[in-house]
């Protein structure tokens, strides 16, 4: 039977810690006494036998477990990091679904031959934002270079600004750019990890010299990816006020953020992300309705984060200041009323238009200042002369007088 191999007093029952632990630390593939790798051998016919070495090995260590819902948090909580950020302009998120395979790590060393990408110390999955910023570095090159699609203006200046690059002038040093890449932490879709394979048949030239020929023994070589159907967060964080110095055009009306999509479009269409992207690995689509959903929160909390800001601004103000911003609120959204009733060119008596000026009216013959009040005459006057006085003698007097108190005039 394979152990791990790890001290005996840890008990060598390994099946509680995450993926991540059991395909590195605890693996257990590793004959006791010898510590040599368990020989792969198919299973018996009559069932007295199980399946031994790499395939059968990977299996068992692939299941997710309680850690579907780490999994879980950990992009919750990469999310609730994110809001705040977007909400200020300085946070690009993008969704998106894997639509075939995705794997990254292949080239780190491992008994297997084939590494993974665990981040830890959670044992789970993740793409370095160092990798998602050579992807998208690259698509930008792509698209500032043959102007591919809707490229939206990419040149090397704006790749210089965002990407940062090496600059040369007798001594090689570095310029960074404004942009922060996050690493993603895919939430996986079902239960488990997939175990793939890949088959080579060229050992016999590669390794051993001998003419190269398409009838090689093929070699299968397992490796573990993450299953098509998982959701992907990309977080592209900005540094506003150094892009304001190195390229005040991008950090404007969020012209980055146009640019970086354009990217990211083109990466998911074209490049891939991870590893084996040449056969299809890494293939994304945006995820449209998890973006509308973020968008909303998106909205709510920058609505929340106003809604502070002006109460606390109010909080400070004096009776009298507090008084003119109403009044002058007020009067604004009349206008704007009657601009609408106008548009129509056609008025109807008895209309809403006629009860919120009635409501307008009311309101302004309580405001202390005389020039707001006047204000409101003037704009009262002119939704008259629109929808002419009322018919009835007694209401156009009462009117006709209100409007007197308000500016004076008769």
């Amino acid at each position: 039977m394979a152990h791990a191999a790890a001290p005996a007093y840890l008990g060598g029952d390994f099946s509680k810690t995450p993926p991540g632990h059991r395909f590195s630390l605890y693996l257990p593939l590793w004959v006791s006494g010898s510590w040599t790798r368990e020989p792969d051998r198919q299973a018996g016919k009559d069932g007295s036998a199980p399946a031994t070495g790499k395939a059968p090995t990977l299996r068992t260590v692939v299941q997710l477990g309680d850690y579907k819902n780490l999994n879980r948090q950990l992009w919750e909580r990469q999310s609730a990091l994110a809001v705040p950020l977007a909400a200020q302009g300085q946070l690009l998120t993008l969704h998106a679904l894997a639509i075939a395979p995705f794997t990254t790590g292949l080239g780190n060393e491992h008994p297997l031959e084939n590494g993974f990408a665990f981040l830890n110390p959670y044992g789970l999955p993740y793409l370095a934002g160092s990798g998602v910023k050579g992807v998208l570095r690259q698509a930008a090159h792509e698209l500032a270079q043959h102007q591919w699609g809707d490229d939206l203006g990419w040149t090397q200046a704006a790749i210089t600004a965002l990407f940062g690059k090496l600059v040369s002038n007798g001594d090689t040093e570095l310029q960074r750019g404004a942009l922060m890449f996050w690493d993603v932490m895919p939430q996986i879709e079902g239960d488990a990890l997939q175990v793939e394979v890949m088959t080579p048949h060229q050992t016999h030239y590669y390794q051993n010299g001998d003419t190269p020929h398409e009838s090689g023994q093929p070699n299968p070589i397992n490796f573990v990816t993450v299953p098509p159907g998982s959701k992907f967060a990309f977080h592209v964080q900005c540094d506003l006020p150094f892009l304001m110095r190195l390229a005040p055009e991008l950090a404007l009306d969020g012209r980055w953020q146009q640019l970086m999509r354009a990217a990211l479009a083109h990466a998911f269409e074209w490049l891939g992300f991870g590893a084996k992207t040449a056969v299809g690995y890494g293939t994304m689509s945006e995820d449209a309705a998890v973006r509308i959903q973020y968008e909303q929160l998106a909205a709510k909390n920058r609505e929340a984060a106003l809604a502070l800001q002006s109460a606390q601004r109010r909080g400070a103000l004096s009776t009298q200041e507090l008084e003119a911003e109403d009044a002058l609120n007020a009067t604004a959204v009349f206008n704007t009323l009657l601009n609408a009733e106008r548009a129509q060119k056609k008025y109807k008596p008895g209309s809403a238009f006629d009860q919120q000026r009635a409501e307008f009216l009311k309101r302004a013959l309580a405001w202390g200042d005389a020039s707001l009040r006047a204000d409101a005459a003037l704009a009262l006057r002119a939704s008259y002369k629109f929808t002419d006085w009322p018919s009835k003698k007694d209401r156009k007097l009462e009117v006709k007088q209100s409007l007197t108190q308000l500016d004076g005039q008769a």
